[in-house]
């Protein structure tokens, strides 16, 4: 599995929620082939590769 690609560190950011929701926006259309998610751990905007899920159920 390939590392999660951080594109907000939310701890350094000066974007307020409705910015941060914007650019949630425009990174799914700029990563079609990830999924964008809130990583807790890390307190980032990261993009997560999507599995592709084979005959048998797994990736």
């Amino acid at each position: 599995m390939e590392p999660d690609i951080v594109l907000i560190d939310m701890r350094t950011c000066q974007l307020t929620m409705a910015q941060v929701m914007e650019e949630i926006k425009r990174l799914k259309l700029e990563y079609p082939d990830h999924e964008i998610i809130m990583d807790g751990d890390a307190y980032a905007i990261v993009a997560r590769r999507k599995q592709r899920w084979g005959a048998a159920g797994s990736p």
